[in-house]
């Protein structure tokens, strides 16, 4: 029997560097969410309208 060729070093470099940028990803948008939700509990203070101009 033959074994499967092995993957070059290039390609495991590839996929640790990718693996390591989809960790990364997830930990800042999980952080994103958590911030997100967080400011979601504190209701927000109504924002200023000017008044409108009179035309004419």
């Amino acid at each position: 029997m033959t074994r499967p060729p092995a993957k070059p070093p290039a390609a495991e470099d590839r996929a640790a560097r990718l693996a390591a940028a989809l960790r990364e990803n997830l930990k800042r948008r999980k952080a994103q969410a958590r911030a997100r939700d967080s400011a979601g509990a504190a209701p927000a203070a109504p924002a200023k309208v000017a008044p409108p101009k009179p035309m004419g």
